[in-house]
């Protein structure tokens, strides 16, 4: 499970983060789910105990700056990053020695194999390209057997093999019991994939929506109408058709 609680965070004087709270249970997947700016990259940097905040986060009811609570805990951001003079095996070494976690060889080959991943093991860190660069860090994510994995806009510069393969990962992670949070601003890339969305703009959570709760209302649009960006898109399309109406006369 995991837990946001009163979460606020200033830049300056820029409030980021105002108050947030949201919770994510065992066996579920969560979407932060915002336009560009919304504050969410200023939570889940929090939740990844990258930045300093005001507030509470759990991960699995233990605090998560606890080393216990990280034993827990996996993340995969927006922007992967590699050590240029390890090898892609070298990287999932590296991991499961930090974590302290048991890897078997099969279980190694087959997330290689899974993210295509198998005959480019032995290339260096400086030698992939951002796509090869997210899916190494999807798998040393997955080989720690998290009970709580956060993933920051994780479909953007994937193929679309790895986008399916990442998505079945997703499903069968929620299968397993594991507590499932994913940063994005594209609906569309996880709108199979969600039990409970929180919008989130302008550092506020405007609306929490449990899948099971709406229906057949559509979350697109029922987040364009909480954020105002249908008032938004509403208006452009009328001063494109008035556009279009004078310039065609």
């Amino acid at each position: 499970m995991l837990e946001v609680i009163g979460l606020s965070k200033k830049y300056g004087k820029t409030l980021a983060a105002d108050n947030v709270g949201f919770t994510v249970p065992d066996g579920k997947v969560g979407i932060l789910l915002g336009p560009n700016g919304a504050g969410k990259s200023t939570v889940i940097k929090s939740i990844a105990g990258l930045l300093r905040y005001k507030g509470t986060i759990r991960i699995q009811g233990m605090d998560s700056r606890t080393i216990e609570a990280k034993k827990h805990f996996a993340y995969v951001p927006e922007i992967p990053y590699m050590y240029e003079a390890l090898t892609v095996r070298e990287h999932i070494e590296f991991i499961t020695r930090a974590y302290g976690v048991e890897a078997s060889e099969e279980e190694i080959e087959s997330l290689f194999d899974k993210f295509d991943l198998t005959d480019k093991q032995n290339k260096l860190g400086n030698e992939l390209s951002k796509g090869m660069m997210q899916k190494v860090s999807i798998c040393c994510a997955l080989i720690t057997k998290p009970d709580v994995v956060l993933l920051d806009e994780p479909m953007v510069g994937l193929d679309p093999a790895a986008i399916k393969e990442l998505k079945a990962v997703i499903l069968n992670l929620r299968d397993r019991g594991c507590t499932v949070l994913i940063s994005t601003h594209m609906l569309e890339m996880v709108k199979e994939l969600w039990d409970v969305t929180f919008v989130m703009d302008k550092g506020h959570i405007l609306g929490t929506y449990a899948r099971e709760n709406l229906a057949n209302e559509d979350l697109e649009e029922l987040f364009f109408q909480v954020t105002g960006q249908a008032e938004k898109t509403e208006n452009a399309s009328v001063t494109e058709s008035d556009s279009t109406s004078v310039n065609g006369r």
